[in-house]
């Protein structure tokens, strides 16, 4: 079922919890789940570390996930959902992505013939 929400969707934001060594570490076995379904060599991905708020509990470092995010050549922020630190940013950025990868649509012109009898 995953697979096939991965086929059909056109970009991805792959989150984890600052505060959480387990979320980040998962985010690898997604990643290559996403690639090896979608089989193109660009997808549309922002990694987010959510809980910027929670900057005390911290145990994923910033520098990781800039890391880890130009080893896969996306995007990277940092959020709170709590907070709304970010979380507009994240949407603007895929989009954009999504956009970017989209083939221009080019309108025929319209013909209009008009008839007297």
């Amino acid at each position: 079922m995953r697979d096939l929400y991965m086929k059909n969707g056109q970009g991805f934001v792959l989150c984890y919890s600052i505060t959480s060594q387990s979320t980040f570490n998962d985010l690898g076995e997604l990643h290559q789940q996403i690639q090896r379904v979608k089989d193109v060599p660009k997808i549309p991905l922002i990694l987010v570390g959510n809980k910027c708020d929670l900057d005390s509990e911290r145990v994923v470092g910033q520098d990781q996930g800039r890391n880890l995010a130009r080893s896969w050549g996306c995007s990277f922020l940092e959020t709170s959902a709590k907070a709304r630190i970010n979380v507009d940013e994240i949407f603007k950025d895929l989009v954009r992505q999504i956009n970017s990868q989209m083939p221009l649509i080019k309108q025929k012109p319209s013909k209009r013939n008009c008839s007297l009898l």
